[in-house]
Order: C-alpha cells, then structure tokens, then sequence
C-alpha cells in the first residue's frame, strides 16, 4: 500500500493537491501516511466518469451483478482482520470493533448482492378494458455519498450495496479522518467493478460542498445537522434526491422493574461502544427514582472498570477518541456538566497511557435534567448523563423531549411497559431490554425529526431512495 492516500477516478488513481497528515490516534508520532485532497475539478470529473459509466452497469446482466457484489462482500469478510487492523489504527476503535466491522460490511455486500435478484415489480389492470398496467423500477443514476469517519466501512457499504445492486453508479467522498481505510476498500471495489462505476474523491469538507452541489441526481449523507441542512439544500437546488442521516440524543429509560444486572450491560453498551462515538450512543440514561441510586451505582463501577488504551492494544475495550479537536470538544462538555450543575461521579478527564493519544475516561454524569446543554446537544463522545423520573409517563416524556429522534430504548419486566414505550417513543427505532443500536443490515435504519430527512437506509427499503418508479401501460388492441 502506498502511504498516500488520493481519489480514484474512472478507474485510475490521482495523487495531485496539498498533502494532510493521517495521524494514529492511540499514538500521534505515528503518522499513518498522508491524504491528497482532490479538486473541484476532479470532483467533475468524478460525476462525469459515473455518468458514462452508469447506463452500462443498469444494462449488465442481474446475476453477473449479483456475483460481482457478493465478491466484493466476500474479500472484505476474507480480509477482516488486516484491514480491520488498519481501521482500528487510523480510527482508534478496538480492533475487536474494527475487525467486526469489516466483517459486518462484507455481509451487507452480500446482503445486496441477493438483492439484485428479488426486484420484483408490480403489475395492475387499468379502469379501461384492454389495458394491462407495470409498476417497475430503475436507477436513479449517479448517486453521491458522503460519509463519516466513525464507522468507515460499514456506512459506506450500506449506501454502496444498494446503490450498485439498483443499477446506481457512485461518487463518494469519504472522510479526510480515516483516508488509509477508504483507499483499501477503493482498491476492492475498483478491482471488481468496471472504471466509473465507482469513484472516491478524498478531501476536506469543501469536496464534500462540491460533489452535493453538482450534477449528481442523488446525494446520501451520514454526518451533523448543520452539514447536512447545507447538503439538502445544495442538492435540492439541481433537484437532486437527498437522503441524511444526522444527529442523535438517545435515551435508555430504566424501570424499576428492572433486571439491573442487564439495565446496566445494555445501558454500558449503548454509552461507551465506539467511545461513545456513533449516533445511537445511549447520551441520555433515565431511571426510575426508586432503583435510581442503585443502578447508579452499579453502573458507575462498571464504567469505571473499562479498559481505556491502544486501539490494538489486547484488551482494550475503549479506544481514544478520533482527532484532538474532538477531544478538546468533549472536554469542553465534561466541564459543561459541572457548570450546570451535574456531578461527575467517575471519568471527566484525560486518561494517560504509555503513547501519546487522545485517550478519555468514561464518564458518568448524574443530577442532570433536560434542560440542560449536556442533554440536549450531541456530543459525540464517552459521556452519558443520568436523570431521575417518577413513572414510566414521565419517562416517555422526558425521552421524546429532544429535537432528535433516532433510537431509544427501555429496560423493563413489563411487557405492559414495554409495549407503551414502543407505541408513544417517538423515535426511528426503539429496542427493549437491549442497547440503543441500528446493526440489522436487512431491515429499515433512520429516525425523526433533526435525525433523519429522506428515505430509509437498509435493507429492501433503501430501493425507495436508489430507484424511480416507471409505470408503464399496454393495450391489447
């Protein structure tokens, strides 16, 4: 592998622009390699090399496309450990994480690579005799995918898999955090695809500003809210279809009816996998008043437990956090919290280890309400913030009271309990008993409100956003 880390193009890799350093989180003096930052111009060059190549790959033969899929699919999952290594190092989660990662994206691969063969359409009689009526699908063309640094293989295997499996060419500008990573999994789709079915531009968020804004007809983002709002509102400006997945404050809502042993595995699970970084981290634990104290307890002893060092370290169960600037943000919260008047009851800080990196303690806030900063505002990082409730109404509500609508999750004996949080949570996903999280490929992903705009990712569903409807009549006579 080459330690620079460029675009590829129609099928041919460019190297050209100011050069930006990949640094190991776990460790800054080791400098991974460094990334080229494409062009606007090669951003054109890019849609105009997926415009070419799109009306060829829609023509190609449905189990010639399934198999080229499912090979992708099946190097990522035979390659799980390298390239997990690799991701685990760029990005700082746990290799355990970064392989399993990897893992999971070839299975969504190969999810869609199945996929190709079940697009079944519709057919209905016309009102007027004589008349039979298809209801079929196509591609919508080139699509643009904007991705983030925390899950570098798997979010964009789930925009890619369907977008290919529909007959989509692409254009994606991952993120300029994790460019090692990226430029393997373009190696693997450019030596499996033909030139132009899929293209990488690497480079900061001005690339990103470009690719939305040109002639693209459809543009997928996985990012903050105020990235995407301009994203949408770029995109809708040359009527390009937009799909965003953004923001989060999730909350996990603790009975007292509670198995406290699983309340606090699950609730553990849902606030500091990924370091806490991925949009269904549980931000927001609320609890009973009368198992409060307990749980708490329980809960700030396992958090305090946790393993914090290297990334590919053996062991280690949290990893750094990505870049500085994020650690300084989180940082910032910690001290936020204290202002507001919460109580950090372990964590809050730095935590030193034998390398250099942007390494922090789980931390658990209690004394919080909902109108405060620490609970309102995505952080994004190894924080969660406790609050008291007095009934399962209470916590219903003080769940939904947020601008976010993503996951949620209750922990409860009940099935009564269980079944009206289900109903009243207003959220895209809610989950019983078991951790915020979205990991099942073959079903729909998203949320509400600030969390979600567009259609559904995932599963059968994401043909709703990759393909167009074609209603087509025929007369007998």
């Amino acid at each position: 592998m080459t330690d620079i880390y460029g675009s590829l193009i129609n099928g041919e890799w460019r190297n050209g622009g100011a050069q930006t350093p990949n640094i190991n989180p776990s460790d800054t003096s080791d400098i991974i390699g460094r990334m080229a930052n494409a062009s606007a111009a090669d951003v054109d060059d890019a849609v105009a090399a997926a415009r070419a190549a799109q009306p060829a790959w829609e023509a190609v033969k449905l189990e010639e496309r399934k198999n080229i899929l499912h090979a992708i699919g099946q190097e990522l999952i035979d390659r799980c450990d390298e390239i997990g290594t690799l991701l685990s190092r760029e990005e700082g989660k746990p290799f355990a994480e970064g392989r399993g990662e990897t893992f999971r994206a070839g299975e969504f691969y190969q999810y869609y690579a199945a996929e190709c063969l079940r697009q079944i359409g519709e057919s209905a009689q016309s009102v007027r005799p004589g008349i039979h009526i298809d209801i079929t699908r196509e591609a919508i063309g080139v699509a643009g995918l904007i991705t983030p640094w925390n899950f570098p293989v798997c979010i964009p295997a789930w925009k890619m898999g369907p977008a290919l499996a529909y007959g989509n060419t692409i254009v994606l500008k991952p993120s300029e955090i994790t460019p090692a990573t990226s430029h393997v999994l373009a190696e693997i789709l450019n030596r499996h695809l033909p030139a132009g079915v899929f293209n990488m531009v690497q480079g900061h968020g001005d690339i990103g500003a470009a690719l939305s804004s040109s002639k693209i007809d459809a543009v997928s983002f996985t990012g903050s809210v105020p990235t995407g709002r301009k994203i949408a509102k770029a995109a809708i400006e040359n009527m390009a279809r937009v799909q965003c997945e953004m923001g989060s404050k999730n909350p996990m809502v603790v009975m007292d009816d509670a198995d406290l042993d699983v309340a606090v595995a699950q609730c553990i699970a849902g606030a500091f996998g990924a370091s806490g970084q991925k949009c269904t981290a549980a931000s927001r634990l609320i609890v009973h008043e009368k198992v409060h104290d307990e749980f708490v307890d329980k809960f700030t002893q396992a958090a305090a437990a946790k393993k914090v060092g290297h990334a590919l370290e053996a062991g280690t169960e949290l990893g750094p956090v990505v870049t500085e600037s994020q650690m300084e943000k989180i940082l910032g919260y910690m001290q936020l919290a204290k202002d507001e008047g919460g109580e950090i009851v372990t964590g809050g800080g730095r935590v030193e280890r034998e390398t250099d990196g942007y390494f922090l303690a789980p931390t658990v806030v209690t004394g919080t309400t909902n109108d405060m900063r620490v609970n309102r505002e995505e952080i994004f990082g190894p924080i969660t913030c406790v609050q008291k409730i007095s009934s399962l109404e209470e916590g219903i509500a003080m769940a939904n009271d947020t601008q976010f609508g993503l996951t949620a999750a209750i922990i409860t004996g009940s099935i009564k309990n269980a079944q009206a949080f289900q109903r009243q949570a207003k959220f895209g996903s809610t989950l019983v008993n078991l951790a915020t999280a979205g990991l099942d490929y073959h079903v729909p992903f998203g949320g509400r409100g600030a969390s979600s705009y567009g259609p559904r990712e995932q599963g059968e569903h994401a043909k709703d956003f990759y393909t167009i409807m074609k209603t087509s009549y025929t007369s007998a006579g």
